[in-house]
Order: structure tokens, then sequence, then C-alpha cells
């Protein structure tokens, strides 16, 4: 009995058992002759899958070298530069330097302001001292009743507010603070009038 089936093929076309069979005869040459097959195309990964399966030490990623120190290294014997006892006596000229640059600035810095403050002291004496007596009267006339409207302005709005029931401390230290603003200007405005006066006779 002998059975006959048919083979499909990739390309579309079949091919019986029979002639599979006379397919894997060798040919003339005596090599075995395989039959006709259909190109087939496979990824690297269908590839690589198919093969053997990776153990997960294989599959991990080799491990970097280590180093093996062969000798011990004594760090008792070297100076740490950043600790302030220890220096070097080029670390401790140049930070002497450094300091000292540092305060030739800062003198100079005092002097400049020195010579401003002597040079706007200068022109407000030689300022009031210029004034006639009468100027000078009537500057101080102005700053009395200056400082005298300003007490009466602040106590009024003081005893409004102690009238309404809101007089705080607040309110109480800047009516004070405003006050003594006012009295330091007018001492050293004061003071400078005598000075200028005084030098003036």
């Amino acid at each position: 009995m002998s059975s006959s089936f048919s083979v499909a093929r990739m390309d579309g076309s079949t091919r019986s058992k029979e002639q599979g069979a006379k397919s894997k005869e060798q040919d003339k040459h005596g090599r075995l002759a395989t039959p006709n097959t259909a190109n087939i195309t496979m990824s690297y990964a269908d590839i690589a899958a198919s093969g053997p399966k990776q153990t997960p030490e294989e599959a991990a990623a080799p491990q970097p070298p280590e180093i093996v120190p062969t000798e011990s290294a004594s760090t008792s014997s070297l100076v740490d530069v950043d600790t302030p006892d220890i220096q070097t006596e080029t670390q401790a000229a140049r930070r002497d330097r450094e300091e000292e640059q540092r305060r030739a600035e800062a003198d100079l810095a005092k002097k400049k302001a020195a010579g401003k403050a002597r040079r706007a002291d200068s022109f407000l004496t030689k300022w009031f001292g210029d004034m006639n007596d009468g100027a000078s009267t009537a500057l101080v006339i102005s700053n009395l009743v200056g400082v005298v409207g300003l007490s009466g302005f602040l106590g009024y709005k003081a005893w409004d507010l102690h009238a309404r029931n809101r007089l705080s401390w607040q309110s109480v230290g800047l009516g004070l603070g405003i006050m003594g603003v006012v009295g330091a200007v007018e001492g050293v405005f004061g003071r400078y009038l005598y000075k200028g006066k005084k030098s003036q006779s």
C-alpha cells in the first residue's frame, strides 16, 4: 500500500512524497542532492533565541578587575595643608602679605572718609560763619518754630488717638523716633552755627 500525499511549499507549489524521495538521491558526482527550498529570512534575535541558553553568570557583564594593594601607604608623614596650624613658609608669607594689604586698604578707606567728613565740616562751618547776624537769627527762629510746630502736631495726633482708644506703644514709639531724629539734626546744625560764629569773631 503506497500512500501519496502532497507537501505545500512556501512558493505555493506542491510536491509529492515521491518527488521528495527522489530529490534526496545523490547526483552524478556522488553528492547528496537537496531539494530546492525557498529562501528563509530569519533575524539575528531569532537565531540567537534558537541556540543554547546562557546561565545567569554567563549573561552577566564581567566584573572589573580589582586593585590589590601590595604596599601599605603611610599617610602619617603627609602634611595636611588645610589645617590652619600647619603652614609652609611660603603660605605664611603669602597670608602675611594679604593681611598687610587688607590693612592698608582699610586705612586708605578710613582716610578718604575722614577727608570727606572734614571737607563737609569745613564747608558747613564756613557757610554758617559767613551768615550775617540777621540771617543766623532767622535760622535759629525758624528752627525753633519748626521743632515746636512738629512737637505740637505730634502731641495733637497722640491726643486724638488716645480719645479714640487707638493709641498704642507702636504709635508712641514712632512719635518719639521722629522727635529723636529732629533733635539730632537740630543739634548738628546748632553745633555748626556755633562753630561758624565762634570762628568769625
